[in-house]
């Protein structure tokens, strides 16, 4: 009865857990979050068919779901939930998920299948137990594959450093710990103590999302003295003056530079054949429409000043991001966001000032829909940016 109760208690967790973590991809959407989800779900699906094992001894489809949630799924999808949370790579995710595709779909159709062999018992049985080869050398290739995923997100957190470094190694440090946990468990059993290890990886999950979730660098306070200083200093008070407007413009128009120098232009072609040069990666546009709750416009449009500056500065990747008022709808805002490609998107969703941004705007807004843009064709002249920015 105590393997059965500590199971449950496991089981309790993990699906509390699993609906924690489902909360927080949908609050910070990103491939990690989704496989940390589906980890924490695999994981705790398994936990809950231990439930019934310990309580009416493990028979082959309680034996298989647990294996498969703690020894395939847990794993595969921890390790590449490192591996998306640290890496930027375009080329390192894509691999990634070729064999993550390859590492799910073979031992899983295997482990449901194969012929199990022993006599099974009320503790938490370990893979060899009843497993034949083939299964045993799946699983260990997909947990092999895991760890390789774990190692190359700690080094692309690693060379990546900045202020995050410190949070973001300790996301993967707990992750780390509860890919261990899990795969121990799977593969010895260990009795009462099985339930009480997946009960800690279950943890060490939940934890890390909560770390990766959380506002960094004491950005509040940072936010709050921003908006102070965007007021007040005389750098960002927009008059008249065309002194004032120049630096805000310079820093809004970097992006523009950038993208310029990557293409080609009618100088390049006079006096001689066209050359023929690789087609940039498609933009990305997203259109958000605010719907602002009565006497809240003052607020929002302070954050949303804030928010823009801060894109400005730390986002070259960013080539705009405007908010627009609607003269015939004075409790709406448009937001327009136009990223380099997908990936700089994905940046700029996880940058604190954008977490900050929709915790706070959350306050003043009733409604928010959004409108997802794929660039076919477009046109835009230097003046662009200095035109967006207020005067």
């Amino acid at each position: 009865m105590v393997t059965v109760g500590l199971a449950f208690v496991s089981a309790l967790v993990g699906w509390s857990a699993t609906a924690a973590l489902a909360a927080y991809a949908q609050r910070r959407p990103s491939v990690a979050s989704v496989a940390w989800l589906v980890a924490a779900l695999g994981m705790t699906v398994g936990l809950s068919a231990a439930v019934v094992g310990a309580m009416f001894d493990f028979g082959d489809l309680t034996f298989r779901l647990l294996q498969i949630g703690i020894s395939l799924v847990g794993p595969l999808y921890l390790g590449w939930g490192a591996l998306e949370h640290g890496v930027r790579s375009f080329q390192g995710r894509f691999t990634s998920r070729l064999f993550v595709t390859a590492f799910t779909i073979v031992p899983l159709v295997v482990l449901s299948v194969d012929r199990l062999s022993g006599r099974f018992g009320a503790s938490f049985p370990g893979l060899a137990d009843h497993y034949d080869l083939i299964p045993r050398v799946l699983v260990n290739g997909a947990q092999a594959v895991a760890l390789v995923f774990l190692v190359v997100g700690l080094i692309g957190v690693a060379r990546r450093g900045g202020r995050d470094l410190s949070a973001d190694l300790s996301v993967l440090g707990l992750v780390a710990l509860s890919l261990v946990l899990s795969v121990a468990v799977g593969r010895l059993g260990l009795g009462p103590g099985g339930p009480v290890l997946m009960l800690g990886a279950i943890a060490a999950l939940w934890g890390a999302c909560a770390l990766g979730a959380r506002p960094r660098r004491g950005l509040e306070d940072d936010y709050d003295d921003y908006d102070d200083d965007y007021y007040d200093d005389d750098d960002y008070v927009y008059d008249d003056d065309d002194d004032a407007d120049a630096e805000p413009a310079a820093s809004m128009e970097e992006p523009v530079r950038r993208k310029r120098r990557n293409a080609d232009t009618y100088a390049d072609h006079r006096g001689g054949a066209p050359v023929r040069e690789a087609a940039p990666p498609r933009g990305r546009g997203v259109i958000t429409i605010y719907t602002l709750a009565e006497g809240q416009s003052a607020g929002f449009d302070q954050l949303a000043a804030a928010v823009v500056a801060h894109v400005a500065e730390h986002e070259p990747d960013t080539l705009m991001f405007a908010c627009h008022t609607v003269p015939s709808a004075p409790l709406q805002r448009i937001v327009y966001a136009m990223y380099r490609d997908e990936l700089a998107r994905e940046e700029h969703e996880r940058q604190p000032h954008v977490i900050e941004f929709a915790r706070r705007g959350a306050a003043f807004v009733t409604a928010t829909n959004v409108i997802e843009l794929s660039l076919s064709g477009a046109a835009a002249s230097d003046g662009l940016a200095a035109m967006l920015m207020p005067h």
